[in-house]
């Protein structure tokens, strides 16, 4: 019996050719293709927002930390524009060329300032403590340049109308130099005259004297 079970599976193998068994085709599907790109994109999406996020989170952490040296600024001083933006790459500006944003790890706050050379970084600290010392230092310095150049400005001004007022007394004032001036021009005009009325006579009496003698020789 074992031997009719055995020459049944010989049977059976002998039979079954593997030619022609055809391999399971994979099908591809376009739509399915897209569905999963979008959702890797949607997870890369996810991770940037979440980055950024985490981004504004920390600069309004810095905000906080400086609202009472943000207060402190006069209301009239028009150097700085204290604002947070958002998007992608938010910001904490403090003037028009100043900025806090964090760095590429989203964990390093960077001072960046934009000069006539380009961008300068200012100072880079993972310290939000730090980095509030950086933005109050730029603070009060910014301050104090500006009233230096008021107080230049009103040193110059003083000068200035100083000069001004010293002019007009000089000119309304009466000086002895000017009088001695004047006295010396009358002196000279006084001259002239006496000059041209000397050389005028002079001339008068050569002249009749030329007459007389004229005559004199004629009648002889």
């Amino acid at each position: 019996m074992a031997g009719t079970e055995k020459d049944n599976v010989e049977d059976i193998g002998a039979g079954f050719d593997k030619r022609n068994v055809k391999p399971e085709k994979k099908s591809l599907s376009l739509t399915d293709s897209i569905v999963k790109i979008r959702e890797n994109q949607a997870n890369r999406n996810d991770v940037v927002v979440e980055m950024s996020q985490a981004a504004r989170a920390r600069l309004e952490l810095l905000v906080q930390e400086l609202e009472p040296v943000l207060e402190e600024v006069p209301k009239d001083v028009e150097l700085f524009d204290f604002s947070l933006s958002g998007g992608s790459d938010a910001r904490f500006w403090i003037d028009m060329t100043s900025f806090v944003r964090m760095g590429r790890d989203r964990r390093q706050y960077e001072f960046i300032k934009d000069t006539r050379l380009g961008r300068t970084v200012v100072g880079s600290t993972p310290d939000r403590l730090k980095m509030a010392e950086m933005v109050t230092q730029y603070i009060a310095e910014r301050l104090l340049d500006r009233e230096y150049t008021i107080e230049g400005d009103w040193q110059a001004l003083k000068l200035r109308q100083a000069d001004e007022n010293t002019g007009v007394e000089t000119l309304l004032k009466p000086t002895g130099t000017g009088s001695l001036l004047r006295i010396d021009n009358s002196r000279r005009l006084w001259l002239t005259i006496l000059y041209s009325i000397l050389i005028f006579g002079a001339g008068f009496m050569v002249g009749a004297a030329s007459l007389i003698l004229w005559a004199w020789l004629g009648g002889v």
